[in-house]
């Protein structure tokens, strides 16, 4: 998995911060939620526009 590929980092959009390309999803917003225990499936359904891919990419950056 190559996080450059599904991550941008733009000071335009959200202040700078990682976040999923074409979303205003900050990654931040993807390891919180999994640091809190939702799992990935109620992420994808809390956020639509991501895919497995997409949670794959947050944690592959964070590591």
């Amino acid at each position: 998995m190559n996080w450059r590929e599904k991550i941008t980092v733009d000071p335009l959009v959200c202040h700078g911060k990682a976040c999923i390309k074409g979303t205003r999803i900050m990654v931040s917003v993807i390891l919180d939620n999994m640091a809190e225990g939702t799992t990935e499936t109620e992420i994808l359904s809390s956020y639509p526009s991501l895919n497995k891919d997409d949670i794959k990419a947050a944690i592959a950056y964070a590591e």
